[in-house]
């Protein structure tokens, strides 16, 4: 599949981009170029290959759940600007 300049300016309009006339015909040229490889990968044989993971088949390593003292808060608050009663203190944003 080849692709001409006037698709490529027909393609920029649909997307709202602007591109100079000057750089229409290499945009084609580019783009035909993708399409021959796109083409080449349709054309590889793939029967038989197992997909080399899929997120129906995988399942997620699951862990216990434990309850634990949160860490060391004072580690944490160590570092902060202003703290109150165990918290960060942080500027009001929203009126």
């Amino acid at each position: 599949m080849s692709i001409d300049a006037a698709t490529v300016k027909k393609v920029a309009s649909l997307a709202r981009i602007r591109e100079p006339e000057d750089r229409l015909e290499p945009l084609a040229v580019e783009l035909s170029g993708i399409l021959r490889w796109i083409e080449q990968l349709a054309e590889v044989d793939t029967e038989g290959v197992e997909p080399m993971t899929s997120a129906v088949h995988a399942k997620l390593p699951m862990r216990e759940d434990e309850v634990t003292d949160g860490g060391y808060p004072e580690r944490v608050l160590a570092n902060a600007p202003r703290q109150d009663k165990g918290f960060f203190v942080v500027p009001k944003v929203v009126e």
